[in-house]
């Protein structure tokens, strides 16, 4: 999975097509319990494209779209956002796959 690294990258990610943003943190133990899954669903969705983005390190980016809990998704589209999954509770591989199976249709 790619990582961000400017605020200007996150600009050119959201533009292009079917980009999911994942919104995490090192020290967030939720975040740890879905890394395990995260290669293995990037592989089941490969014609999306996956972005990690630091929350720490893109403090703004959050606040700009509401991200106040991780780890959360957020789907982009050709500049519009197609969807989100953001809240502050632990995801199951079966909640990141629905929310993924619903993208792009």
């Amino acid at each position: 999975m790619e990582q961000l690294q400017s605020q200007q990258q996150f600009q050119e990610w959201i533009q292009k097509e079917k980009v999911v943003f994942l919104f995490s943190a090192d020290w967030c133990p939720d975040c740890r319990v879905i890394e395990p899954i995260i290669p293995e669903l990037e592989e089941k969705y490969s014609n999306y494209h996956f972005v990690y983005v630091d929350r720490d390190s893109f403090i703004e980016i959050c606040q700009e779209n509401d991200v106040f809990g991780i780890p959360s998704f957020l789907a982009f589209d050709q500049g519009k956002e197609v969807d989100r999954f953001v809240s502050k509770d632990r995801k199951t591989k079966e909640e990141i796959e629905n929310f993924l199976s619903g993208l792009f249709q």
